[in-house]
């Protein structure tokens, strides 16, 4: 199943506290529940003011679905192509 990360411009992301990032998780987490299990959510990289987040999905359009039924910002939603680590250089 294809691999995506979706670009999230939120202001103020790397200030947001826990309880707020443990209230947007949850949100997405319900959201996520509702559409089945062909979509799932690996994990996101908190920056400034960007959230970064895998997903796996069976397309775009079903990652855009969930934000836009969770409200989420989707800025830009890449699939991707390969995946590259220190490991790929031996």
């Amino acid at each position: 199943m294809p691999k995506y990360v979706i670009e999230r411009e939120i202001p103020g992301a790397g200030q947001l506290s826990q309880e707020q990032l443990k209230a947007i998780s949850q949100a997405s987490c319900g959201v996520l529940s509702n559409m089945g299990p062909q979509i799932q959510w690996v994990h996101s990289y908190v920056t400034g003011d960007k959230i970064y987040c895998v997903y796996i999905a069976p397309n775009e359009e079903m990652v855009r679905e969930h934000a836009r039924q969770g409200g989420f910002p989707a800025n830009a939603v890449n699939k991707v192509a390969n995946v590259i680590d220190p490991t790929t250089a031996e």
